[in-house]
Formats: C-alpha cells, sequence, structure tokens
C-alpha cells in the first residue's frame, strides 16, 4: 500500500501555523547534541517530500529509537505528539514527544522527491528555488531548548497540507489510516493570563517544559502533596515539601523550601487544578521519585500559583502499575507503581530510627489478578490511619522494591497511596477479586525468591507435618511457610538474656561484678543493659508438632508482655514469671515461619524460626478452609 508524506506540514511548522494532524515525514539527517551532566539530544532534519527542516527536537524518552538506530536517516516516521517552541531570534524548534517508524530506512532505500530547505514567500508551483538557502547550521544547538517562548500542538482536525504537485509516495505494509486519531495532547492557548507573571505567556504542556525556557505557564493537577518536612544539621535547620504535578502530557515533580513552604502551602490542596510560573528546572534525581520526567521543579521567589476553576480535562493520576507477578524481575531500589487488593493486614507497630525518632509502621499483604502477593510497608500517618476492612483496593504510586527476604515495598516520603482510587484499574481488580479472587491463597513474592516453593505473608499455607514429608529447609535457601498452630510448650528457662543498651547492638553483655556491664562488640561497659528475648516454644495442629524459636517482637506477642516488665518480674516474683508463660500456653495463632536444615556438632536438624505471629483471623482462616474443601471436591 502506498502512503503519501504530508505535503505542506514542514511549511505549516516553519511559518507557525495549524499542522495536519500525524504527519508522515521521512527522516533526512540525525545530529547527536552532547547533553552535558543531563541526557543526550538528538536533533532531527526531516522532509515533507517539498521541504525539509532541521529543527526538530527528539524527546529524551524518545532516545532509544536514535541510539538503536531504530530511526535513521531515509526512514519514514508518523509523528503523533509534538510541541513547537519558538526562540528569542523568531526560529522555531519542533520538539517530538511521541513518534512511530512506519517504514525503515532499508526499505525506502534512499530520499524521497527532491526536498529544499523552505523559503517564506517562494512556493514550489512558481519556479523552484536554487538550493541557496542552507539548513539551520548547529551554531548554539542548546538554543533548540533555550529561550523557549510559546509551545504550540499538532492538533487533530486542523486545516488540510497544500498540496503543490503530485503527491510523493512510498510502499508500505500497513495503512496508517487503520491507527485511528492519534490522541490531542493539545490545550487551549491562553494567549493573555493577567494575573500571572508575563501576561503574554501561553499555557504550555508540562512534556515541554525545559531548563532554559524563561516564561511559561502550566494547568496541572496536584496528584500528591506531601507534608512538611524538616531538617537541622550543621549548616542550619530548613523545611520543605513537594508535590506531584499532572496535565495530559505528562507530570513533574515539585519542591518548595523554607519561605516557599510559608507562601504555598496552606493554599495548595492535593487533587485541585492551578496555574503555575516561573519555577526552577533541574535535572531529576531518580533515585528517589518515580515520576517520568527528565526534569524535576523547585519553586523560587518569582513562582506563582493560581487556581483554575476550568479542570475537567486535566487528568487525575499517571500510573505505571507493575504487576506483583514481575516484581521478582525488577531492580532492588527500583521505583515503581503497584496496585492490589488488601488481602490482609497487620497491626500498627512502633520502631526506634538511628536518631531516636519513633515511627509507626504497617505491614499489608497486597493480591492482584496474578494471584501473587506481596507485602508493602507503610509509615508514619499512612500507617497510622489505614482501614483494611473491607478488603480495599489500595494503589501506591511510587513504592520503593526492596529484595531482603524475597521481593517487598516500602511507601516513601514521596508515595502517593490512594485507597479505591477512581481508575480503570481498580475497577476491574475490584471486580476480579469479588468474582473469584476472593478464593485464592495468593502465593506471596516476599521471603520466597530462591526459596523452593516457600512463601511469606499469610500465603503458603501448610499443615506442620509438610515440613518432613514435603523435606522444607533442605535445599540451598531457607523455605518460608505459614501455619496454623497451637502453643503447646514454653521452655522458659534461658529465655532472657541482658544486652547491650545501644540502640542497634543486640550483643549480650558481660556482668564486671562492679556495677558495670561490658559488651565486646562495641568495647565499652555501660552501667545498665537492657532486656532480650529468645523463646524456644512447641507448636502443635491437627498433624505434627514443631519447635521453634522466638526472637524479641515474636516472643513479646506470644507473652504478652515486654522483654524488660518480664526481667524485672522475673528478679521480683519467680511465682508471677511463671504465671505469664503458664497463660500464654494453648493459645492458637497464624505463624509465618523461616525453616533451613542446620549442622551442629555433626547432627543435622530442621530448626524453625518464628518470622511473624498474629491472632487468628477466623472469618478469613474459614474462607481459606472453605476454598480447600472445593478444590479437594474438584479433583
Amino acid at each position: 500500500m502506498s502512503v503519501k508524506l504530508t505535503e505542506g506540514a514542514i511549511e505549516a511548522f516553519t511559518k507557525g501555523s495549524e499542522v495536519p494532524p500525524n504527519p508522515l515525514l521521512q527522516v533526512v539527517n540525525v545530529r547527536k547534541i552532547d547533553g552535558g551532566s543531563g541526557p543526550a539530544r538528538f536533533r532531527l532534519m526531516m522532509s515533507d517530500g517539498l521541504y525539509t527542516m532541521s529543527s526538530f527536537m527528539l524527546s529524551t524518552s524518545l532516545n532509544s529509537m536514535a541510539e538503536q538506530n531504530t530511526m535513521a536517516p531515509n526512514c519514514i516516521c508518523l509523528v503523533k505528539k509534538n510541541v513547537t517552541n519558538t526562540l528569542k531570534d523568531g526560529r522555531r524548534v519542533v520538539i517530538i514527544l511521541d513518534m512511530e517508524v512506519v517504514k525503515s530506512a532499508e526499505e525506502v532505500g534512499g530520499k524521497i522527491g527532491e526536498p529544499t530547505p523552505y523559503v517564506e514567500g517562494q512556493s514550489k508551483t512558481t519556479a523552484p528555488p536554487a538550493p541557496v538557502a542552507q539548513p539551520l547550521q548547529p551554531r548554539n544547538m542548546s538554543d533548540a531548548l533555550q529561550s523557549g517562548r510559546t509551545a504550540q500542538q499538532n492538533v487533530p482536525g486542523s486545516s488540510k497540507p497544500t498540496g503543490r504537485r503530485p503527491a510523493v509516495a512510498v510502499s508500505l505494509g500497513t495503512a496508517p489510516g487503520n491507527r485511528g486519531p492519534s490522541r490531542d495532547f493539545g490545550r487551549k492557548a491562553m494567549p493573555n493570563l493577567p494575573s500571572t507573571p508575563g501576561g503574554a505567556s501561553k499555557v504550555v504542556p508540562i512534556a515541554s517544559l525545559n531548563p532554559y525556557q524563561s516564561k511559561w505557564t502550566i494547568r496541572a493537577r496536584i496528584t500528591n502533596k506531601s507534608g512538611i518536612r524538616t531538617w537541622s544539621n550543621s549548616r542550619g535547620d530548613g523545611k520543605l515539601f513537594s508535590m506531584e504535578i499532572v496535565d495530559e502530557t505528562g507530570e513533574i515533580r515539585v519542591t518548595a523550601f523554607n519561605q516557599e513552604v510559608d507562601k504555598f502551602f496552606s493554599l495548595i490542596e492535593a487533587g485541585k487544578v492551578y496555574y503555575i510560573s516561573k519555577g526552577t528546572l533541574k535535572i531529576a534525581n531518580k533515585q528517589y521519585t518515580s515520576v517520568k520526567n527528565d526534569y524535576e521543579m523547585t519553586m523560587n521567589g518569582e513562582t506563582t500559583v493560581i487556581p483554575c476553576d476550568d479542570a475537567q480535562d486535566v487528568p487525575m493520576v499517571q500510573c505505571d502499575f507493575v504487576s506483583i507477578a514481575d516484581l521478582e524481575t525488577r531492580d532492588k531500589d527500583a521505583i515503581l507503581d503497584v496496585i492490589g487488593v488488601c488481602k490482609s493486614v497487620d497491626e500498627v507497630s512502633k520502631i526506634t530510627t538511628k536518631n531516636n525518632r519513633e515511627v509507626s509502621k504497617r505491614a499489608i499483604n497486597l493480591m492482584d489478578a496474578s494471584g501473587k502477593m506481596v507485602t508493602v510497608t507503610l509509615w508514619g500517618d499512612e500507617a497510622e490511619k489505614f482501614d483494611g476492612s473491607g478488603q480495599p483496593v489500595l494503589a501506591i504510586k511510587g513504592a520503593r522494591l526492596s529484595d531482603f527476604g524475597g521481593r517487598s515495598l516500602s511507601a516513601l516520603f514521596s508515595s502517593t497511596v490512594m485507597i479505591n482510587p477512581d481508575i480503570p484499574e481498580a475497577y476491574k481488580l475490584r471486580g476480579w477479586y469479588d468474582k473469584e479472587g476472593h478464593a485464592l491463597d495468593g502465593q506471596s513474592v516476599t521471603e520466597m525468591k530462591g526459596g523452593g516453593g516457600g512463601g511469606g505473608g499469610n500465603s503458603n499455607w501448610k499443615m506442620l507435618s509438610d515440613v518432613k514429608s514435603e523435606h522444607l529447609g533442605h535445599g540451598e535457601k531457607a523455605d518460608y511457610f505459614s501455619a496454623v498452630a497451637t502453643i503447646v510448650y514454653l521452655r522458659k528457662e534461658n529465655c532472657l538474656y541482658q544486652a547491650c543498651p545501644t540502640q542497634d547492638c543486640n550483643k549480650k553483655v558481660v556482668d564486671q561484678h562492679n556495677g558495670m556491664f561490658r559488651c565486646e562488640k562495641c568495647d565499652r561497659e555501660f552501667p545498665n543493659f537492657k532486656y532480650r528475648l529468645i523463646l524456644s516454644a512447641n507448636i502443635a495442629d491437627c498433624g505434627d508438632n514443631q519447635w521453634v524459636t522466638c526472637f524479641q517482637e515474636s516472643a513479646e506477642a506470644i507473652l504478652g508482655q515486654d522483654a524488660d516488665y518480664l526481667g524485672k518480674l522475673r528478679e521480683s516474683s519467680e511465682a508471677s514469671f511463671d504465671e505469664v508463660f503458664q497463660q500464654a500456653n494453648f493459645n492458637t495463632y497464624n505463624f509465618r515461619i523461616r525453616v533451613k536444615l542446620e549442622t551442629y556438632n555433626d547432627e543435622s536438624r530442621i530448626k524453625g524460626t518464628v518470622m511473624d505471629v498474629h491472632p487468628v483471623d477466623h472469618r478469613e482462616y474459614s474462607r481459606r478452609l472453605i476454598s480447600s474443601i472445593r478444590k479437594l471436591e474438584a479433583q
């Protein structure tokens, strides 16, 4: 099938007039421009068969097309999305945001037609001009990004191309007409915004922002707004808050410091749309954000933020959700978006940070339509406020992936946590879970990588007899499983020891018998110590029993008392100390257990360690038993 290059497109780009939708252009030349500390940029010369224009710039998100030679001279491209920046000298630079190679350079075989650089006022219907007008030289090519004044989009429905001679055609296997119209990423041009700095500046898309523009205004929705964060160090005190904003073309992270915090924090509300002008743009630090933009914005003394009432066409949020099943293929510390149904939730717990600050945390097990589960940790107010009743859909934008014990996720200061969000993915997941997902146990990717069939969270349910029959723990790495079991015996002898009182050291101290206690690890003596628990327990279900070791948190949960209280109780009343252990017997829990074959004094045995312990959720337990019965009936 023949495809015509979109004659008249280059003239329209050069004049700044309306460009035909989805123009088909031929790449004449590709030039790489060093980006310095930022990503490289690629400058293109393109032809519509009549004229050429050398001031096309490829968005950095499309750099792979040039780097992998997908886009090479002579290939034919469909320009789907673009913005046009007008420089100080009147030249126009077209930044290509989305483009598809529809015919490779090898298939085309050479240049189509005899295009020449466009010269305003001349037409190829009269005498074609001699090729004396040279293409734009690569002088000061950073101008392609510097001093950008206006942004103009390729809007569907604009005027038709003005062909002046028989169309130039090239054979193509698939007609672009079958692709359908591209999505319009344009926006109403607002030539006069009297209440914004630079009243003549137009509203430009986020995708066109770069550090070299002077005047610009964007219209965007606040999708995530953090709280105020403070710091104090040798250089002084400070505070900041950050937010993520989105429009039809993309998203960007914005941060305000000190005076700008006082100025803007109380004025900006998450979910609302604002005109934002004059921020400072710099290369984004991808280590701390999943926002898909090469740049990030900092508010400064000239920044203005004005509410926008006409906001129906501005999207609510942009997420690129990763399937839980795919988390094992992602790199450690990757920042990504995830969505799932809250299958189960732990109680809030407290931890003390290295700077002696107490922080709340809560673990949540999310499952998606892949049937896999992952443990997600929420912190601070998010952990305190989260309500897992009713098994809501939870979406997190910008969670950090950890490889601790398999794959797990943690919400960050910059993460957006959404409960039952109003997005299509959430409705689809809710329907799947209510119809069939609720009957699945789910296999967790947490604490299972390389575990030979193990699983963390409230998944990979086993009977204790399965430890022996399935030879769990005999592989190179430990296995993890969950079990509902009852405590039948607790060994209280040697369950407590005196440990180093420093925060990050739990080493046993040596009593110097002079009122001081020595820690060999820290090589220091202390006038005090802290108690730590190592509790041996025998647990049983209807099939077997198993000795397990419970460390501090799980031991305190089983005994119902903290280690410090138990240590003092043992010193003051042995009978009361024994009573605590008697009361703890014959209670039933959900255990998450790690098993591994260990050898000591030439004797090998399976060592079980309790990783987590919680009271039995009888509703969920009954649902799981019913599901197991149905599976047995179907066999």
